[in-house]
Parts: structure tokens; C-alpha cells; sequence
């Protein structure tokens, strides 16, 4: 065995004995889980609402909310709802937290409720243009990173482009809006605005 594979730097030393590096990891995530347990309470009673003008999945399925240490290396909280997902057909709008990079929310759409509401969401994107979203332009669904192979800013493809894109989706379509981690005063503002302005693309 290499014990120099096994060997501290001096910061990894400094990490290690100091327990309140963890501490306080476990602690913002705590603040993360209450932050997405509020407006997911607010959010099913909302739905409830609407629920004469929306899927009658949606009601089906509550909120979930979930946590992991590895994407991409970091750790990461998501909040679902709505929230269906089978085989061939999703639903979903994503809150999303991942550590040292940004919140984001994001509207999922696939099979029948892709092909229900495109024409919903083609209008809605080239209405708002400007606003800070984003596109998916991978072929791999399940990535939320914003890097430039995973998603285009909407306000810097044109209106050609865009609806080009769009087009060409014939499995999924997924939007997205982020906010800087170190606007975290804003976060609820944020997720309660931007999850309004998704479900307006759902209600009919």
C-alpha cells in the first residue's frame, strides 16, 4: 500500500479535526429542508386551488423532497412538485439546491405533457425573453449543472433559434432559472415568483 495516497495536506489536516466544518454543513442543509418544507406546504394548497384547471396527476403525487452528496462531487437538496414521473410522461417543477453553486427551479416536461403544452411553453418563453431562463440543450435529462452543453440563456439565442430549438425536443423539454447562492436572503421571493410563472404554462 502507498501510504502517500493516504497522506493530509495541511488544509485537509485542518478540515478533518475541526468538527464544525460539518456542523455547520448539516445545519444549512437543515435551513435548506425548512425552506423547501414551507413552500411545499404552500405550493399543495395552491395546486389544490387550481386543481380544476390542471392534470389530475398532479394532485395524485405529493411533495417530495430529498438530498444527496454527490452530484457532480457536491451536496445537493431537491424539491418536487408537482411530481409525476413515469416511463414515458413527466410533470415535474424542481427546486433545486446545490452547494457552492446556485438555487434554481426548473419546469420538466415529457410525452403527452410535453406535446400538451409546447405551444403553451413556445409562447410563454418568447414572452419572456430578458427574464433569466434557460433552455435544455442536452440529451440527458436528469443534469442540472448550467454549463453551456446542459443549457442555453433564452435571452441570447433570438427568437429563430429558440423556436428551432424547441422544435427539434421530441423526448423532453426542460426550463430553468438559477439564483446565486450568495443572494440567499432572496430565496423564498425567488422560488415563490418563478414557481407562479411555470404554472401558469401548466393551467388551462
Amino acid at each position: 500500500m502507498n501510504n502517500a495516497n493516504v497522506k493530509l495536506s495541511k488544509t485537509e489536516l485542518s478540515l478533518v479535526t475541526d468538527a464544525s466544518v460539518i456542523l455547520t454543513k448539516n445545519n444549512i442543509i437543515a435551513k435548506v429542508y425548512q425552506l423547501f418544507g414551507g413552500l411545499s406546504s404552500h405550493w399543495q394548497n395552491y395546486v389544490a386551488e387550481k386543481a380544476a384547471n390542471l392534470p389530475v396527476e398532479i394532485t395524485a403525487a405529493s411533495a417530495k423532497i430529498y438530498k444527496g452528496e454527490q452530484y457532480l462531487g457536491l451536496p445537493y437538496v431537491m424539491l418536487d412538485y408537482p411530481r409525476v414521473y413515469t416511463a414515458q410522461h413527466i410533470l415535474a417543477i424542481r427546486c433545486f439546491f446545490w452547494w457552492g453553486n446556485f438555487f434554481s427551479i426548473t419546469l420538466h416536461l415529457s410525452g403527452r405533457f410535453m406535446q400538451a403544452y409546447k405551444q403553451n411553453l413556445n409562447n410563454w418563453i418568447n414572452s419572456n425573453t430578458g427574464q433569466g431562463w434557460f433552455i435544455c440543450v442536452n440529451t440527458d435529462a436528469w443534469q442540472h449543472h448550467f454549463g453551456e452543453n446542459n443549457y442555453c440563456s433564452i435571452d441570447v439565442m433570438g427568437n429563430t433559434i429558440l423556436n428551432e430549438t424547441l422544435a427539434a425536443q421530441d423526448s423532453f423539454v426542460k426550463v430553468a432559472k438559477r439564483m446565486p447562492l450568495e443572494q440567499w436572503d432572496d430565496a423564498l421571493s425567488f422560488f415563490m415568483k418563478e414557481y407562479t410563472t411555470l404554472m401558469k404554462v401548466i393551467e388551462c
